[in-house]
């Protein structure tokens, strides 16, 4: 599946675009975070749940559940929120 990174955490990936397997949102982050460690803590807390800032897509449905399944040659999309004061 290909996943589009949002800016903030390309310096996880080296670029926009990432390659993971997995058949739902929580093993696609998995195997994205077995490539580019570190990059799961930064859109999963310590509860499992997905981060307030962060919102994934695949389909043009907004995904909201880690156990959602995801399409084995789809794209998800990665949107990160900017904040500050």
């Amino acid at each position: 599946m290909r996943v589009l990174i949002p800016s903030a955490l390309h310096s996880y990936t080296g670029g926009a675009r990432a390659e993971a397997d997995g058949e739902t949102l929580a093993e696609v982050l998995a195997d994205l975070d077995r490539h580019h460690p570190g990059i799961r803590f930064r859109m999963i807390d310590e509860q499992n749940r997905i981060r307030r800032h962060i919102r994934f897509f695949s389909e043009n449905i907004q995904i909201r559940d880690l156990d959602h399944t995801l399409p084995a040659a789809g794209e998800l999309i990665i949107v990160q929120a900017l904040s500050g004061g």
